[in-house]
């Protein structure tokens, strides 16, 4: 899909339909989700630049995704998408700058693209150019990894507290909340490392751009604002370790209590073993060497034997389920 933004109305704006025969000049952003080979040539030929496929935004070197081609400055970076489900993923994001235009290819929707779509159709802009949209996007993409990384840090805070701190009945094991508080971390901690991930790669372009931005001149308050984000990235970096190191912490708590509850167990079920040595031994040794059993004479003395034996295993797991333990 194509979208391109002009300034329309003191707003930046997205046109409302695209003639890849004709596309118009004075386009400060150009925006490719999933592109077709056609919207590819079109955006080719309008700003004079190669758009990578999508195995090249995929490479890892440096070089491969921060580089100079022909005057457009090629950046990729890795951004989350999806935070908000079961299943966050990276997707790589690619931003070129050609003069004054921007031009970005996706093949995913990060959030920060529609906010900014909406705050820049509503801010008043008549001097937008590619850098400004580029900053704008950086910023908001920056302050979207803020905020995935402080609700992962309240959601820690809450399993923490369900560990050392249950309530009621909670306080004794049970198998399917210690499942799902282990899931709960597994699920914070693959969150936490790819915000960490994408940090990084949102470091590299920011240090790349901060360079570029003193050869190309471009204005005090842009360069300042490049200075912030690289500030921000390098505390949120260092926020996204210091979760990670929290959360490991709390995955070896949750399995220090679960061992205590199964030694617990195995403690109680050490006691019993003892306890019923003895009379089992006895029993063995004694049991059937009786000249007279009254019971051998008794009409319903095997059916209640029977019952006997099915109380024995019945009793025992009524026991254990309600301890919790099973």
């Amino acid at each position: 899909m194509l979208a391109l933004f002009s300034p329309v109305d003191s707003a930046l704006k997205r046109a409302a339909s695209v003639d890849f025969a004709a596309l118009p000049e004075d386009t400060v952003w150009i925006d490719l989700e999933r592109p077709t080979p056609d919207e590819d040539h079109a955006v080719e030929k309008l700003a004079g630049i190669a758009v990578p496929t999508r195995e090249d935004m995929q490479e890892i070197e440096i070089s491969s995704r921060l580089y100079i081609e022909n005057g457009a400055r090629y950046m990729t970076a890795s951004l989350m998408c999806g935070a908000d489900t079961t299943s966050p993923r990276l997707s790589p994001v690619t931003f070129i700058l050609a003069g004054k235009r921007l031009v970005t290819v996706r093949y995913d929707e990060p959030r920060p693209f529609a906010v900014i779509e909406n705050r820049l159709a509503r801010t008043p802009s008549f001097a937008a150019t590619g850098e400004t949209v580029l900053l704008e996007l950086l910023d908001a993409v920056i302050d979207r990894c803020a905020d995935i990384l402080e609700r992962a840090g309240a959601d820690v805070d809450d399993v923490s507290r369900e560990i050392f701190e249950p309530e009621g009945s909670a306080r004794t094991g049970h198998q399917k909340r210690y499942s799902e508080i282990l899931i709960a971390i597994g699920r914070k901690g693959d969150l936490v490392s790819k915000v960490r991930e994408s940090l990084v790669s949102i470091g590299r372009l920011v240090a790349f751009l901060t360079v570029e931005g003193e050869g190309l001149k471009w204005p005090k308050d842009s360069r300042t604002q490049l200075k912030t984000m690289q500030r921000d990235v390098i505390s949120l970096t260092d926020h996204a370790s210091y979760l990670s190191n929290k959360i490991t912490f709390v995955l070896d708590a949750m399995l220090g209590v679960v061992n205590l509850e199964q030694n617990n167990i195995i403690k109680l079920f050490s006691v019993m073993a003892v306890v019923l040595m003895p009379p089992t031994l006895i029993a063995s040794v004694y049991g059937m060497n009786f000249k007279f059993m009254p019971e051998l004479q008794w009409a319903h003395g095997y059916t209640m034997a029977l019952g006997m034996m099915l109380m024995a295993a019945v009793l025992p797991y009524m026991f254990f389920k309600w301890k919790k333990w099973l």
